[in-house]
């Protein structure tokens, strides 16, 4: 069999599997939408004091909304792999001349598309909700998205083997996301806080995606901005590629 072949075999399985239970792509993003939906009108009031010009709460909000979904949707998709792991599943395909690599691949393709599905719910109900945005920035904006959540996926899912436990793992991803949120500017913009965190928030590299997405979101996609975005996100997903097919690579050794 082919790689291609190999990664949409296991795709399919793992799409079979969400489409038994499609409530938790409408859990994951229930969280984004509960704060588009609250959050933006105690932001309306405000978001003409951000610097930078921002005029609309929801053109402000939605693009940061979007990377939180694709981060810490994402990084929740390990917990999948400890139960298939648990049930024998991941030692069954051990037994199986699949490639190593397309093990991963399938359930990256899964998450990737489930992202994009809540993606697309997420941006529809901000458009409802008076957002205003060009509809290649929205697309780059997306696909920015997809990247950094297909990285984090591939993060969660290596944590998974590593860990092998929930106990363990659900901790490790609440210390990483409570930083993420707070100094990624996904809410309110860094440039409000004092400056000695500004500059904290500068070694972030999701605050420089967060910055693409809404740059782009607002038309100005051919900026240094969304270069600089779009090229973190791409390291990130040469990363948590590369340390994901490592663990599947050293777990089915």
């Amino acid at each position: 069999m082919t790689f291609l072949r190999e990664s949409h075999i296991v795709f399919r399985r793992q799409i079979r599997m969400n489409l038994r239970n499609p409530a938790w792509v409408l859990i994951g993003v229930m969280q984004p939408v509960l704060y588009l939906l609250l959050f933006g009108p105690l932001l309306t009031p405000l978001v003409s004091q951000f610097p930078g010009g921002a005029d609309n709460a929801y053109t402000f909000l939605v693009p940061g909304l979007l990377v939180q979904l694709g981060i810490f949707g994402a990084f929740f998709a390990g917990f999948s792999l400890i139960g298939e792991w648990r049930e024998g599943v991941i030692e069954a395909e051990r037994v199986t001349p699949a490639s190593r690599t397309a093990l991963l691949t399938g359930r990256l393709w899964r998450d990737v598309l489930q992202l994009f599905v809540q993606a697309v719910i997420l941006v529809l109900l901000g458009l409802i909700m008076g957002m205003r945005g060009s509809f290649t920035g929205i697309v780059v904006g997306i696909l920015i998205t997809l990247i950094v959540g297909g990285a984090c996926a591939a993060a969660s899912n290596a944590l998974a083997l590593t860990t092998k436990s929930e106990d363990v793992m659900a901790p490790v991803i609440n210390m990483v996301m409570m930083p993420v949120l707070l100094l990624s500017g996904i809410l309110l913009p860094m440039t409000l806080g004092p400056t000695w965190l500004q500059k904290l928030s500068d070694f972030m590299p999701f605050k420089w995606i967060v910055d693409a997405v809404r740059g782009s979101f607002a038309g100005d996609i051919m900026t240094s901005t969304v270069a600089w975005g779009l090229l973190t996100a791409i390291i990130l997903g040469a990363l948590g590629t590369w340390w994901g097919t490592a663990v599947f690579r050293k777990e089915n050794a």
